[in-house]
């Protein structure tokens, strides 16, 4: 028996209409999105900060962006999985908390 919300969801597609991917993915595409917003911003606040509004500055934001994100998502995908295993160890988990 297919329930309505599996049958919404098998009928749902991320954007530009791309199939959805499945949840096993999610260790590749969270670090994806997470690489990419994070050195867009601080690659753009490092060019402005060391040649300010200058022409040209689109093309050296994006050159700077570009290295950024082609070191930064390789090193989240190794380091992810570490800074997980130590979060754990100081963050309290929902079921530990159930024994209390």
């Amino acid at each position: 028996m297919i329930t309505q919300d599996t049958e919404v969801r098998s009928k749902r597609t991320a954007p530009l209409g791309l199939p959805l991917l499945h949840t096993r993915y999610s260790a590749v595409v969270m670090p994806f999105f997470l690489s990419f917003i994070m050195t867009c911003v601080i690659s753009l606040v490092s060019t402005l900060r060391g040649v300010g509004l200058v022409p040209g500055l689109l093309s050296l934001w994006l050159g700077s962006w570009a290295l950024s994100w082609v070191i930064a998502f390789p090193t989240l995908l190794v380091v992810l999985p570490l800074v997980r295993k130590v979060t754990f160890t100081f963050v309290q988990m929902p079921h530990e908390s159930a024994k209390d």
